[in-house]
């Protein structure tokens, strides 16, 4: 009896301590350049395995000068990698027109064991993306 709970004990501790952090939430990155350009990222990642994107873009001698571009599906993650799923049927149409099939990121956190003083900012860093300008994008949590 004695053997049986304390296997119980110790699956339940590994169980507790395998969870990963929660990834779900929004996540930013704005930039301002020296000569008044503007980028902007936006992604939601919904508990329910949806996430949605918006890139907004101010460039002054640009044309257009403003940009905005939308994308959304699905997402996944193992070993702190977060995969993008987009249902070109469901998914894609006239608004949201970005398509995150094929794109992948990293989620970066803190770790329980790193007891020091580093701050390390919950962030998500995109490893590979068929849209070209989103590879090596790091967005903030917010």
């Amino acid at each position: 009896m004695k053997t049986v709970f304390t296997i119980i004990i110790l699956i339940s501790n590994l169980m507790l301590f395998s969870q990963t952090q929660d990834v779900t939430g929004n996540y930013k990155l704005s930039i301002e350049s020296t000569d008044g350009n503007t980028f902007l990222y936006e992604l939601n990642l919904s508990q329910d395995g949806a996430f949605s994107f918006h890139y907004y873009s101010n460039i002054k001698h640009g044309i257009p000068p403003e940009v905005n571009k939308y994308g959304k599906g699905n997402w996944t993650i193992e070993k702190d990698v977060i995969s993008f799923f987009s249902d070109k049927q469901k998914d894609i149409d006239e608004k949201y027109i970005l398509d995150f099939t094929n794109s992948k990121a990293r989620f970066i956190t803190k770790s329980p064991k790193n007891k020091t003083d580093q701050v390390i900012k919950t962030r998500l860093q995109f490893l590979k993306s068929d849209i070209s300008w989103m590879a090596r994008i790091e967005m903030l949590k917010i």
